[in-house]
């Protein structure tokens, strides 16, 4: 502690300023400590405690036994691998998939089917997509029977890095085409005004400023596909990861929780890494003193080239899902591709199903519900409140822990901290999980939409004569519906297709849609497994859609 450092005085500071606050966001902060107390830092010291206990007695045996298994060191090592692959992959595409939608004078209406194409892997469960690219590029897939086999085996890793990719494509497409919005066209006229060759003005107007959006949708995929459950439980095969490994070793014949904490613990390593890098990410960005509208200068070459280039992003992509539209209605695929209803039928007639589906959505409604009020108090306190600094810094801290905590992680925990209380094998702690693990997205966008607003609503509210909640109610929601409504709706969605954080967690009476598709694997039910992947991605579209329009309906701004 440096010289002259007095704990006691800064602590009675800290209180001042904390006990000058309005007494609405003073209580709302200690309540929303509290609760993520309880449900975010309690779990993961119970997990990080039980990596140490072995038959209650403490001991370092359980990581020294895992770190000197060369199975762990291979398993580890083919998780850094694949996940790095694919997120460079990723994030590749998807920075020319941004640049060509924001350089070029495609038309419109093209520009709007690929970015809607690009977003539909976030529709459906991980875990589908691996039996979508087996069913395609498999033996008997669907691109091998029209254009043969390909030169390498779908399962193990290849089939895990085409996957990953697909999966964390439309992530990291989100964080670059949103950087390229705030890029100035203008610049490109500057550097060929100035004789720059062309990649000189690629890299000076499109890669430079952009850098920071490209590591951080970098470290976004590389996250996803390490800490994912859903992809390597269906196609991985004989190629061991770490969230397999973590899943066998809890889950298995002879569970070993003591070898299962040190591998989530494990787990976490990557999520330091990504705080930092993220943090320094934000010195590579820089901002415009004015953005142009300027159309992009024509070139019809580069329009063609675009054109070419997303056209073979539109068939790989139709490849892999049309499988989930296919296979459904043939009688046996391939063998037998006549059309029939009879896979639908046998699934709608399945009294169970509906049940799995009543509580897929009721558990994603309640998430979205209250997880939308949680991150939307927490913005509050973040963007308007007269709280102290450190208080808004603690949130901003709950919401980077979130986001990058795997939900495998995040599960174990659950089920050491809660197994034996009446929270286990309830909807109640599914809500609590994805409460938690979809804060961060939310959060943001709360805070972005509530720092815009005027600061002095709220006081001339209080001038005429309104309370505080009456202020917030009459003034501040309504100006945050649009964002309120796309906080329910990621909540919602991503509530839908999870399964890494909850496949530890549901039992017989709470399964719900992802979990059942992960049973059905065992039996081979793939029929089945496509039907319930399309309930998913119906019902996900339905709700983007009906909530997008509900967003469009705007509230006016008060005066």
């Amino acid at each position: 502690m440096p010289a002259g450092f007095d704990f006691g005085r800064r602590i009675r500071t800290f209180a001042a300023q904390f006990g000058r606050s309005r007494s609405e966001y003073r209580y709302a902060f200690v309540l929303l400590v509290l609760l993520f107390v309880v449900v975010l830092l309690y779990p993961i010291a119970t997990v990080l405690l039980q990596s140490f206990l072995r038959e209650g007695v403490f001991t370092l045996s359980n990581w020294t036994e895992t770190l000197a298994d060369p199975k762990f060191r291979t398993m580890l090592a083919n998780s850094f691998t694949v996940s790095g692959l694919a997120a460079l992959v990723a994030s590749g595409i998807a920075f020319f998939a941004a640049y060509g939608l924001t350089f070029t004078n495609i038309d419109a209406r093209v520009k709007k089917g690929v970015q809607l194409l690009l977003l539909l892997p976030l529709f459906l469960p991980s875990i589908t997509y691996g039996f979508a690219v087996i069913y395609s590029f498999g033996r008997m897939g669907l691109v091998s029977q029209l254009f043969g086999r390909l030169p390498f085996s779908i399962y193990g890793f290849w089939g895990l890095l085409i996957t990953d990719v697909v999966y964390a494509l439309p992530p990291a497409f989100l964080v670059l085409y949103n950087a390229f919005r705030y890029v100035d066209r203008r610049f490109v006229i500057v550097s060929r005004v100035m004789g720059d060759k062309p990649w000189r003005t690629f890299w000076m107007t499109a890669v430079r400023p952009t850098l920071g959006a490209f590591v951080s949708a970098f470290v976004l995929s590389f996250f996803l596909a390490f800490t994912d459950f859903g992809i390597p439980v269906s196609i991985a095969g004989q190629y061991s990861v770490i969230a397999t490994e973590l899943y066998q070793t809890m889950m298995g014949a002879i569970p070993n929780f003591g070898t299962g904490a040190v591998i989530a613990i494990s787990m976490l390593v990557p999520s330091a890494a990504a705080v930092w890098i993220l943090k320094n990410a934000e010195r590579l960005n820089f901002r415009y003193n004015q953005i142009s509208e300027e159309p992009p200068m024509k070139n019809r070459l580069r329009d063609g080239l675009f054109l070419v280039y997303f056209g073979l992003i539109t068939l790989v992509l139709l490849a892999i899902f049309a499988v989930i539209f296919v296979v459904p209605f043939v009688e046996f695929w391939p063998y037998k591709p006549n059309f029939t209803l009879e896979h639908v039928s046998e699934v709608l007639t399945d009294p169970t199903v509906w049940s799995y589906y009543g509580r897929s959505v009721g558990v994603a409604l309640v998430s979205a519900a209250i997880g939308t009020a949680v991150a939307f108090a927490a913005g509050m306190i973040r963007a308007r409140s007269d709280m102290p600094g450190w208080c808004r810094t603690t949130m901003d801290g709950i919401a980077m822990l979130t986001s990058t905590l795997p939900g495998m992680v995040l599960g174990v925990g659950y089920l050491f901290a809660f197994g034996g209380t009446p929270l286990q094998n309830t909807l109640a702690i599914l809500v609590i999980a994805n409460l938690v693990h979809f804060l961060a997205t939310p959060y943001l966008m709360s805070t972005t939409a509530l720092s815009k607003m005027n600061a002095g609503w709220e006081t001339t509210g209080l001038l005429m004569g309104d309370s505080w909640f009456k202020s917030v109610r009459r003034i501040i929601v309504p100006n945050a519906k649009t964002t309120l409504i796309q906080m329910f709706e990621t909540y919602f969605i991503n509530a839908m297709v999870t399964i890494s954080a909850i496949v530890f967690l549901t039992g017989t009476q709470t399964m719900v849609l992802t979990t059942r598709i992960k049973e059905l694997q065992y039996f081979e039910r793939f029929d089945a497994i496509f039907v319930l992947s399309l309930f998913i991605f119906f019902t996900n579209v339905a709700a983007k859609l009906l909530l997008d329009t509900l967003a469009k309906d705007r509230a006016p701004r008060s005066r």
